[in-house]
Formats: structure tokens, sequence, C-alpha cells
């Protein structure tokens, strides 16, 4: 529930409870590749993904569109 920007957050939420487990945090990331189910929703994942990283260190990143993505999701997130 909540559409892409529901899924964005918890996305990054996972990425960011791995990182501190591990001892890092978003602060560390330097590289995300956002895969989207439509290319459309664009916009609304970006809003919700902004949110995520500090403002003066915020990663390179890459969106592309994808012809489907596990479980019906509406995006899935790789960060490096």
């Amino acid at each position: 529930p909540g559409g892409i920007a529901a899924e964005t957050r918890q996305a990054l939420a996972n990425v960011r409870a791995s990182l501190e487990r591990h001892g890092s945090g978003m602060d560390r990331v330097v590289k995300c590749t956002c895969f989207l189910a439509d290319i459309a929703e664009w916009q609304a994942m970006t809003d919700a993904y902004v949110g995520a990283f500090p403002p003066d260190r915020r990663p390179a990143r890459t969106a592309l569109a994808v012809g489907g993505l596990p479980l019906g999701g509406r995006v899935e997130i790789e960060c490096v």
C-alpha cells in the first residue's frame, strides 16, 4: 500500500538498517541504481528518495524502467 513513494521509503529504510548493522550509514553510499516498473513514477520515487540521504551527501543515481519487478514491486534499489 502507498505506491512507489512508500516502496521507495521502505527500500531505503532496509538499506539504512543493513548499513547500520555493519557500522556504516547512508552518508557512505556513493551510487544507487533505481529500477522502476513505470518510468512515469520517477518524480514520486525521487521525492521519496532524496529524503533518505543527507542533502550534502546524495549519491550518484541512475534510474531506469524495467519490464517487471519481483512480487509486483514498483521499485528496486541497488546501492554501493
